[in-house]
């Protein structure tokens, strides 16, 4: 996976309005390298702690929105403040990064950094955070509108018998949902498969079938 090492001023395009300062402040604070990679398959951030030949260290996907961009970039500071204050002796995303997280998030809402369908939406994520943007429904929906153009539809939006192709080709139907995901099976193998309600594909318009 190729990745760019950049310069804190170039953090700059990558952010929100009135978000660099705060942020540059713990990035330096904690003594944290920040790598933006290209767009991941399964994973939108990334944290390694601290060792002791390496600082702590944050990556985070180059391709999404700003909004969505420190959203997640705040996901894995938390996780660095929370393995700071109690090590490895934890949950990945139990309780105290849930509180971290949500005290970090707090910090920058009263910033009014997002706009007011993002703040609420977080605002009500904040009783009990995801693991990730992608588990809160209602939060990746909303962060979806600031997205450039998507070339395909999001999931939720086709109809049970759909078929449809991922971006890697494969040709798969959509079966039925399962609470908040969708079972869909692989065409040419049969297997079936969990999909987010917010993943994207290319529907093949001519095909529909009864499920």
């Amino acid at each position: 996976m190729a990745k760019t090492e950049h310069p804190m001023q170039a953090l700059r395009e990558f952010l929100p309005e009135n978000s660099f300062e705060q942020v540059v402040y713990y990035l330096n604070y904690y003594k944290a390298e920040l790598t933006i990679t290209r767009k991941r398959k399964t994973l939108l951030g990334a944290y390694r702690n601290a060792t002791k030949d390496k600082n702590h260290r944050i990556s985070v996907n180059g391709n999404l929105n700003p909004y969505d961009f420190l959203i997640t970039l705040l996901h894995e500071l938390a996780h660095l403040l929370v393995f700071e204050k109690y090590g490895h002796h934890i949950a990945a995303h139990g309780k105290e990064w849930k509180q971290t997280y949500a005290g970090i998030l707090a910090i920058f809402l009263q910033d009014q950094i997002f706009p007011q369908d993002i703040t609420a939406a977080l605002y009500r994520s904040l009783k009990n955070p995801g693991a990730s943007a992608c588990s809160d429904v209602e939060l990746g929906r909303v962060l979806k509108k600031y997205d450039a153009p998507a070339k395909g539809v999001l999931i939720e939006s086709l109809e049970n018998g759909q078929i449809f192709f991922t971006t890697d080709g494969k040709k798969f139907i959509k079966l039925k949902k399962i609470r908040s995901r969708y079972l869909c099976m692989e065409i040419n193998s049969g297997k079936q498969y969990s999909f987010s309600a917010l993943y994207e594909v290319v529907p093949d318009k001519e095909n529909i079938q009864s499920v």
